[in-house]
């Protein structure tokens, strides 16, 4: 079969193992700029799927999707590093502390504007929510069918096969293009960085990133046109501004907290006999570790 176009979409987030006392504003959202910024691990995952699709299908095209701050161009470069063909950055203050609807809402009207598309993948979620939420929800508002949970996919005749984890196993399921996939971190792990698209891409900016650079790099970038990463506001996807960020979001943070587990003094209970045995139990639903 003729090539595949696949788009993927990644987050750019923080890293939940540094989360201190700037977590949050004091408007309720998170402070992305305070914390270490990571490529959502689950998206990787999501990456190597659409890679392997497109090693097993020549011709096929990868445009990575994400949206963010500015700095999530980043991502995109990533991907360039890895076999992507290009990507999109969406960044605009009026899409900030957008929760799972008004995201996938932008993220939706995003992938209408790129125009025909035959898989859509994503990791299963995001560990700075946890929701699940944004690829299931993209599905429904492009009338597209979906599939959880991938461990595997591979598509033959205008037909894809996922094997998905469920509760005590897996199973198979077949969903004719085009789809929304969402993939597990169990699912294989991304493949590295290829030393020679690295070289090749290592240049990659949007216009904003562009507009800062010294006069030589900026004519570097115009003279190599695979190095300008496209970059969309609001008005570029005809978002409607009552769907997009706060606006949008009848979600609303109220805390962002760093829980420390520290494990009791562990001591010895003698349950020799039938009192001990009482005694011991008795503790145990005290502490709600049974029971």
């Amino acid at each position: 079969m003729k090539g595949l176009r696949i788009i993927v979409l990644a987050k750019q987030v923080p890293d939940t193992r540094n989360v201190g006392k700037d977590a949050m504003k004091a408007d309720g959202t998170i402070n992305r700029a305070a914390l270490p910024a990571i490529f959502n691990p689950e998206d990787l995952n999501a990456l190597e799927q659409a890679l392997q699709l497109k090693d097993a299908h020549p011709g096929s095209t990868i445009t990575l999707v994400t949206m963010g701050l500015p700095r999530s161009s980043e991502m995109v470069r990533e991907c360039l590093y890895r076999g992507g063909d290009d990507g999109v950055v969406l960044t605009d203050r009026p899409l900030g502390g957008a929760d799972t609807l008004a995201t996938s809402y932008s993220l939706a009207q995003t992938i209408r504007k790129l125009g025909k598309v035959d898989i859509i993948i994503g990791g299963r979620q995001a560990i700075d929510g946890d929701t699940a939420q944004v690829g299931p929800q993209i599905a429904e508002k492009l009338g597209l069918p979906q599939v959880t949970y991938a461990e595997t996919l591979s598509v033959n005749d205008g037909v894809a096969t996922v094997k998905r984890r469920i509760e005590r196993g897996f199973e198979t399921v077949e969903c004719p293009l085009p789809l929304v996939v969402t993939v597990n971190g169990t699912a294989d792990a991304c493949r590295p960085r290829n030393a020679r698209l690295l070289q090749k891409y290592k240049y990659a900016v949007t216009p904003s990133e562009k507009a800062k650079l010294p006069e030589d790099r900026q004519a570097l970038v115009d003279a190599r046109p695979y190095l300008n990463i496209t970059e969309w506001g609001a008005a570029d996807i005809d978002a409607d501004p009552q769907q997009i960020g706060k606006a949008g979001s009848p979600t609303q943070v109220k805390g962002v907290v760093s829980v420390v587990f520290q494990a009791k003094e562990s001591r010895r209970i003698d349950a020799a006999d039938d009192a001990g045995l009482e005694d011991l139990v008795k503790e145990l639903i005290a502490e709600h570790i049974i029971g």
